[in-house]
């Protein structure tokens, strides 16, 4: 997997430890450490300047080091070795890691390197490893989920009853919640959810600690190489936070959360089960008005309420929110195709020629489509909308020869008819004025200039006064027709003429 050292030294930059650095990425901490190291040693820091890469920044930071891959290295088997050390203190590490290099050596596999060996084992170690209260900080985190139990609406044409999804948002010092009905649990939902949590809040925290849903990560085998959401990911970086997922059915990594969820389903979403409500507007304004309350309702085993301890403690700490909130993105994979365009929602955008066939992947939003080759953007264009079929086309990822066809206008088709005669400078000119838009005429304008290399400029010309007997605005096709028939006809008249006497012999043929 690749390391996102942009991300290493922009966590770095806003205040987190190595240690959270790494779970938030994730990569080692080994990694945090060498990365941060090296980027000190070199003077490299955040903000790094624009169009830099992980790609681009590994370069700089490590020049032609290249990472062993840890895949061709055989991994210890972890169960082994801890019932090993549960049965007997004096089975060490060391002990271990010899009796694994003699495995490694009989398989002719590569073994580890001891202090690699050591590492894994640990991190094997902490997923057993009894768990501690941890005191939170003001303004450090908030603990996202959705509450198991919806709550309805009435569909006021059909009378049917329609499910809500429940987002509630705990910040973990103050326990201070936010919560908002939506339809679905779908991306969009759960990025709009968190635009108006932080909204609510007016401010973010350092870091968010969201359940393991789909719209929160991507999910793999391992909890520690897990991948986030593109467009999540990209809602924190827009809000200068960090985004560390709770452990699969792990509820102690957000205490919070889950204890907040079933308040919330008991004092809000229970509480509204008498009322009607016909629209999720009217449901969220009755939600907002039962949260007001339940914030500021004294602690039952402590002083003060949510909102007080928010309010005097917390709120100040957290980071401002930016000027412009964060525009949701979608992101989905296309092809480049022959014609050095992708496609999106019935329009066409252009790429560098260089990447035709290549898969690249599009983000879009309400005004931007942007074009991806992994990390690095290789286009840009702002959306189209209207008639489909648009092409949004960038001169510069035209091939050479493509751009030289842009070089023809309206008065250029028109200056090059004229040179030819009257004709044809009226047949040029009824093309491009009776298209709506002058450039769609430009390719049966080129076509009548290669018929004038083709058949001579005597027999266009001748052409296209033929055809203006017939109608005042010819097309290109017929132009063509009266063309290829006038060839015809003259090859006919040839043969014809060749062949008029051959079998009779004229009187000079008897003279001799």
């Amino acid at each position: 997997m690749t390391v996102r050292y942009c991300e290493i030294l922009r966590l770095d930059s806003i205040g987190f430890s190595r240690r959270n650095i790494a779970l938030s990425v994730p990569c080692s901490r080994n990694t945090v450490a060498k990365t941060l190291d090296r980027a000190k040693e070199l003077g490299i820091k955040w903000p790094l300047p624009d169009g830099t890469t992980d790609k681009s920044l590994e370069g700089a930071l490590f020049g032609n080091e290249k990472s062993e891959n840890r895949s061709e290295r055989r991994m210890p088997d972890f169960n082994y070795i801890r019932n090993e050390r549960s049965k007997n203190t004096a089975n060490n590490k060391k002990l271990l890691w010899t009796e694994y290099l003699e495995e490694c050596k009989l398989s002719g596999q590569k073994p580890l390197m001891y202090s690699q060996f050591c590492y894994y084992i640990q991190k094997d170690e902490e997923k057993h490893r009894a768990t501690m209260h941890i005191n939170r900080k003001p303004g450090e985190e908030i603990e996202v989920d959705w509450a198991g139990d919806p709550a309805h609406i009435i569909d006021p044409n059909t009378g049917e009853l329609i499910e809500a999804k429940i987002f509630v948002g705990v910040l973990s010092y103050s326990q201070y919640t936010y919560v908002e009905a939506f339809p679905n649990e779908q991306t969009p939902a759960w990025i709009k959810a968190h635009i108006h949590m932080f909204n609510y809040f007016g401010g973010v925290t350092k870091m968010l600690v969201p359940d393991n849903t789909k719209t929160a990560v991507n999910h793999t085998k391992e909890w520690y190489t897990q991948e986030l959401n593109k467009t999540y990911h990209e809602l924190a970086e827009h809000y200068g936070t960090a985004i560390m997922p709770a452990r699969v059915r792990k509820p102690k990594d957000k205490p919070n959360a889950e204890g907040n969820v079933g308040h919330a389903s008991t004092w809000i979403v229970a509480a509204l089960r008498h009322e009607q409500f016909f629209s999720f507007e009217e449901l969220n304004k009755a939600i907002r008005k039962k949260l007001e309350h339940y914030n500021s309702e004294k602690f039952q085993k402590k002083e003060g309420s949510r909102k007080q301890l928010f309010v005097e403690d917390e709120e100040p700490n957290l980071i401002p929110l930016p000027a412009a909130p964060y525009e949701l993105s979608e992101w989905k994979v296309a092809t480049v195709q022959y014609n050095y365009h992708v496609f999106f929602d019935g329009m066409y955008y252009s790429v560098p020629y260089n990447y035709i066939g290549q898969k690249v992947n599009l983000r879009t939003t309400d005004s931007m489509v942007e074009v991806f080759l992994g990390q690095d953007r290789i286009a840009s264009h702002r959306r189209l909308y209207g008639r489909l079929g648009q092409y949004s086309t960038v001169t510069e990822h035209m091939p050479e020869d493509h751009r030289k066809y842009l070089e023809w206008n309206g008065n250029r088709f028109r200056a090059w008819a004229k040179g030819i005669g009257t004709s044809t400078y009226a047949v040029v000119d009824s093309m491009l004025t009776s298209a709506k838009i002058e450039q769609q005429s430009y390719r049966s304008c080129m076509g009548l200039l290669k018929m004038a290399d083709k058949y001579s400029k005597t027999r266009l010309e001748s052409a296209c006064s033929k055809a203006l007997e017939y109608t005042k605005t010819p097309s290109y096709k017929v132009i063509k027709n009266i063309l290829v028939a006038g060839t015809k006809e003259a090859t006919d008249e040839v043969a014809h003429t060749a062949n008029a006497y051959g079998i009779t012999r004229g009187a000079d043929y008897y003279k001799r």
